[in-house]
């Protein structure tokens, strides 16, 4: 698929048909994330891949925007291992880990299988529970499967402001 349609049309998926993700598609998926971009090369990321009803029950006591989906991505960084800017205010964990799930995301889009960027849940608490090692904090979960027949982008997901009102030259 052309990148530029990839990007037009993906859209936050919020019904799934259950069908599980094939594995090739799914290692494609991983792989994206792999190759993103982090802050020194440090690729503080961590993705957990969620498919077990166990764990999957877990992900629905923490959120109500799993959506049925069959897989979930947790992605989380080490918070120990980031790059901190010049200043001390920021370091790169967010934005680095945000970069991975944006090619995961997108990657998904490309490969045919529909998602959800989710980040309403407590991350603190869903680490907890999923057992995760203190020094990683989660950043977002992504669903992935197949849309549900009907289902398709919100009303509003072709709305967009003017390039204009987004975009300054200084």
């Amino acid at each position: 698929m052309e990148f530029k349609d990839v990007v037009k049309n993906r859209y936050s998926c919020k019904k799934y048909n259950g069908k599980k993700v094939e594995r090739e598609k799914l290692n494609a998926i991983l792989e994206a994330g792999r190759l993103a971009p982090t802050a020194k090369n440090l690729q503080e990321q961590h993705i957990y891949v969620v498919e077990s009803d166990e764990k999957l029950a877990v992900i629905d006591k923490a959120t109500p925007c799993r959506y049925g989906a069959p897989t979930v991505l947790v992605v989380a960084f080490d918070k120990n291992h980031v790059f901190t800017y010049p200043g001390g205010k920021r370091d790169s964990g967010i934005e680095d880990a945000s970069i991975v799930a944006t090619h995961l995301m997108l990657a998904a889009a490309n490969e045919g299988v529909n998602s959800c960027w989710l980040n309403f849940f407590d991350p603190d608490a869903l680490a907890k529970e999923l057992g995760l090692p203190e020094n990683e904090e989660i950043l977002m979960l992504l669903d992935l499967g197949y849309a549900a027949e009907g289902t398709g982008p919100l009303d509003n997901h072709n709305s967009r402001k003017e390039l204009a009102e987004t975009v300054s030259y200084i």
